[in-house]
């Protein structure tokens, strides 16, 4: 990956953080990485244990930012979680995508529980 596209994907999930941040999450950890994948944020919301996936999409072409976290996406993240739940307590999960088509707070898609095993 190139450094400019690494700086847009690291000021995305900055955008991502504070915003999450604004509504009452706690962010524990920033792209959390294993043998399993990445997490891109895990937060805590309330009693919940938060899993996000930020998508910075600059066209619709296919789909936009939200749609390209596809099956195999989805998949790689939940073996990431499971991966960093393996030796903590059981505790409520979920999974959230937050999705920009540019990096603007006002243009955030927040989806709650997008997905799960």
């Amino acid at each position: 990956m190139n450094a400019d596209r690494r700086a847009t994907g690291s000021a995305a999930e900055q955008l991502a953080a504070q915003f999450l941040e604004m509504r009452g999450l706690v962010i524990l950890e920033r792209n959390f990485r294993c043998r399993a994948g990445e997490v891109d944020l895990i937060a805590r919301h309330g009693g919940t244990l938060v899993f996000v996936e930020v998508r910075l999409r600059a066209s619709d072409t296919f789909g936009g930012a939200a749609a390209s976290v596809d099956a195999r996406k989805q998949a790689k993240l939940l073996r990431a979680a499971q991966y960093y739940l393996a030796n903590r307590p059981a505790q409520p999960c979920r999974c959230d995508v937050v999705a920009l088509d540019r990096l603007d707070a006002s243009r955030i898609e927040w989806i709650r529980d997008a997905f799960s095993a």
